[in-house]
């Protein structure tokens, strides 16, 4: 017997099994399309899945998950932002083939540029300081996601040399970027916890996002500025028979919220078994069943309370504080510079920012709020509007969650209980995903 050919072929049998299979259904729910993945167990799979919809912008409505064993196996029901199920070809292609990649590879768009991480203590105006020192170095700004809460602010901006179109590779240019930037986010009191690095590396912008602002410890922070936003209720308690810890969050509905949970239960190292998503209205109910990757549940207090606040800060970080600002208008050196500049003038603090350039464009998005974070007076957005110009910035309404008319689904297990009891979620998940007939 040749060995080469037998491992080929137990090979390819290994590929097989670990590969997921992605089957999208759009005949069974009248209001959203569903999106079923199963595959073998591994870290991570689900924050992949999560990931390829959110990427999309795709909406998720509801979820069920499950993974005992070694297998894998989860529902989403998903609609785009305006409520409506998936019929776009091109789209249902690109998330079979995305969820059928083992390990899905999605930095090829920030390929040739240099990455600049940034962390540091918020304050009105530090975002025009930074674009322009960038500004001042021939750097320029093509994708940033700015994140502020509890006080810190976290950026990842990609950048290329203004003259040769190529990104920063020369040491000592990078150190000079390094240096200066820090001296910006340092200000006057925050010599130890300002950090900036350099990197060529390109990871999932969001999730790096997630990870900065979790080992700037800003979950433990109180913030500066007084923000208008509900704090999201999390709930951990140990199911002792199963080995499991059940962590509940109840907070209002939005894009990409399931993405920033599991983001942060995956990078914190717990692993989700089952796991049942629903929202009703504006609201958002989420359940996971979970351990540590080393197979045991949350075993103290102080851990518990951790897990707490480490999720109610992921979903605080993404939150929409403000007035949202959208900025289309040519791209040039300078740009961002002069425009944080004019917020700065006007008192108008960025709270997040969304900074993108397609073809020589600018499409930017930045959420504004006074400097002490309460909402802008009308009169001054205008003036700034007229400012930078009124066909380029535009005061946008934020994207509608709540679609009254995909909600006439079923709305079994909504209602009164938060979500479900402890006993039937493995019957219920295993029933979702039509594994049997009855749950009950």
């Amino acid at each position: 017997m040749e060995w080469h050919a037998c491992l080929d072929e137990y090979e390819k049998l290994v590929i097989r099994m670990t590969t997921p299979r992605v089957v999208i259904d759009n005949a069974v729910c009248p209001n959203a399309t569903l999106v079923k993945v199963d595959s073998a167990r591994r870290h991570g799979i689900l924050l992949e899945a999560v990931q390829v919809l959110t990427d999309l912008n795709l909406s998720i409505k509801k979820a069920y998950i499950s993974s005992d064993g070694q297998w894998f196996m989860d529902v989403f029901h998903v609609t785009d932002l305006n409520g409506n199920k998936l019929t776009d070809e091109s789209v249902i292609s690109f998330i079979e083939q995305s969820l059928e990649t083992t390990y899905p590879d999605r930095s090829h768009e920030f390929n040739g540029l240099t990455a600049l991480e940034l962390t540091g203590t918020d304050r009105v105006g530090l975002l025009s300081e930074v674009f322009a020192v960038l500004a001042d170095l021939q750097c320029n700004v093509v994708d940033a996601k700015v994140w502020t809460h509890n006080g810190r602010i976290a950026s990842l901006i990609y950048v290329k040399d203004c003259n040769s179109g190529s990104p920063i590779e020369d040491s000592q240019q990078i150190d000079r970027i390094e240096a200066l930037l820090r001296n910006v986010l340092k200000g006057d009191n925050d010599i130890r916890s300002a950090k900036t690095s350099v990197s060529m590396a390109v990871t999932h912008t969001e999730r790096r996002l997630h990870q900065m602002m979790f080992a700037d410890r800003d979950y433990e922070r109180k913030p500066i500025l007084q923000h208008r936003v509900d704090s999201p209720l999390v709930t951990v308690q140990n199911w002792v028979e199963r080995s499991y810890s059940v962590v509940n969050v109840q907070c209002k509905d939005r894009t990409k919220l399931l993405f920033d949970v599991v983001c942060t239960l995956t990078d914190m190292q717990y692993v989700v078994f089952h796991a049942t998503i629903n929202t009703a209205g504006d609201k958002a109910y989420l359940e996971f069943y979970i351990r540590h990757t080393d197979g045991t549940p949350i075993s103290s207090e102080p851990e518990r309370h951790r897990v707490i606040q480490c999720l109610q800060a992921a979903v605080a970080r993404r939150a929409s504080e403000g007035v949202r600002l959208e900025l289309c208008t040519s791209d040039r050196q300078g740009l961002l510079a002069d425009v944080t500049r004019t917020f700065r003038e006007n008192g108008l603090n960025v709270t997040r920012a969304e900074i993108s350039t397609t073809r020589d464009m600018a499409l930017n998005v930045f959420y504004v709020t006074d400097a002490i974070g309460n909402l802008s007076d009308p009169k001054i957005i205008e003036a700034v509007r007229q400012k930078i110009g009124l066909g380029n910035l535009k005061v946008k309404e934020l994207p509608l969650i709540y679609h009254p008319n995909s909600e006439r689904e079923e709305q079994a297990g909504v209602g009164g209980a938060v979500l479900l009891s402890l006993g039937s979620l493995v019957r219920r998940n295993l029933y979702n995903l039509g594994l049997i007939k009855s749950y009950s």
